[in-house]
């Protein structure tokens, strides 16, 4: 399959999200506006389509991508070069895109995950026959409690993951505005409410210092805490590997020092972590996250799958057949894709093949490609803006 012709589409959400985290807020923004809306691409040619979906997540995150800067790039310069390719030649493909315009995450995950799709289809198999096989077909969930001044609104959004969708992993965000104290009665209010049979994480984005971390880790002792994600800034690796040498046993999970290859293999050099979270949006797609993951497996580090996917379904359905490749001794906790897939309302631009959860976890999809049908219509009644590239 030859690619003819490029849809790079801007589309409406169905639902605004609004979270907080230390690093800043997550708000997809009010109906209309471009900023903090998914962005959607079809790769077209010989009657076959490739689809991807992917949210930038800024402003006011650590990811430097937005709508119209993925959009921007793919018409620019990503989609020209593309034409007249063929969708499995991945490797090639990435080398042409990184000596015309390095980095752009976002924009490379879109292409990377429409490739794959592509292919599956071509072929009549699920994506992740293409990455090595399924070694897991059902994929847990973790869901990611937003911070609050109330701790009852965190506990009430907890109790809603066990409760109504069967959850046995909640992500606390921390380092708000009462400091790493106020975080350690967080953690333990949140685990008096659900019991000791929830697994519960924290991730304070960055927001904490070394000392503030070793010192939060020491007083929730007591309460079983499951792992620390990301503590300190990005580039302290030093700072990680200090951390993960006091945690008593509590692993230590990457994800905002986590973008690249190099990266992985710097903390993997350091032994600075126990976990690699992978976002696709992040790291660019499943082909890089492949290799991060063979990296993590050479270093004995586990991998994660992180990514919200809000209301999106293709985004959940990519870390999905991420998710199924990784063997389950490979796996650490959950993924994190569980509002993609239920809680935050249907996605309209799925026809057919939807996921949902059941008892904490979904099914991976076996139909062709990601195993997802677009509902033409859907899209174009979201598209914002649209841009397309031809022959």
């Amino acid at each position: 399959m030859k690619i003819e012709r490029i849809e790079v589409r801007i589309t409406e959400m169905p639902i605004r999200i609004k979270r907080i985290f230390s690093s800043g807020s997550y708000d997809s923004g009010p109906a209309g506006q471009l900023l903090g809306k998914p962005v959607f691409l079809r790769l077209i040619g010989e009657g076959i389509e490739g689809h991807a979906q992917i949210r930038p997540i800024s402003p006011g995150h650590f990811v430097a991508d937005t709508s119209e800067s993925v959009a921007t790039a793919i018409r620019e310069v990503y989609g020209p070069l593309l034409i007249g390719k063929s969708v499995f030649d991945i490797e090639a493909i990435d080398e042409i895109l990184t000596s015309r315009l390095a980095g752009n995450p976002a924009a490379r995950a879109l292409i990377d995950i429409a490739l794959h799709d592509a292919m599956g289809k071509a072929l009549d198999v699920p994506v992740h026959r293409l990455l090595g096989g399924c070694s897991q077909s059902r994929i847990e969930l973790e869901w990611s409690v937003s911070l609050a001044d109330d701790v009852g609104v965190m506990i009430e959004e907890a109790r809603t993951a066990v409760d109504d969708y069967g959850i046995k992993v909640l992500c606390l965000k921390a380092a708000g505005k009462g400091g790493w104290r106020r975080d350690v009665e967080n953690f333990g209010k949140v685990r008096a409410a659900l019991g000791d049979d929830v697994v519960i994480g924290v991730d304070p984005n960055t927001g904490w210092t070394v000392a503030e971390t070793i010192a939060f880790m020491h007083a929730v002792g007591a309460h079983d805490l499951g792992y620390v994600e990301q503590p300190v800034l990005r580039r302290d690796i030093r700072g990680m590997a200090e951390i993960r040498a006091q945690a008593k046993g509590v692993p230590v999970m990457a994800d905002e020092g986590l973008f690249t290859l190099s990266d992985a293999a710097d903390l993997a050099l350091a032994r600075a972590v126990d976990v690699y979270c992978i976002k696709l949006y992040k790291v660019g797609g499943l082909t890089p996250a492949r290799k991060i993951a063979a990296l993590g497996e050479a270093h004995g580090i586990l991998i994660n799958s992180g990514g919200l996917a809000v209301a999106s379904q293709f985004e959940a359905a990519a870390s999905c057949h991420f998710c199924a490749t990784i063997p389950a001794r490979r796996t650490f906790g959950a993924a994190e894709f569980a509002f993609g897939v239920g809680p935050k309302g249907p996605d309209p631009l799925v026809a057919e093949g939807a996921m949902s959860i059941r008892d904490g976890a979904v099914d991976v999809p076996m139909g062709p490609g990601l195993g997802l049908t677009l509902d033409l219509a859907a899209l174009e009644r979201m598209t914002l803006q649209t841009f397309e590239i031809r022959t």
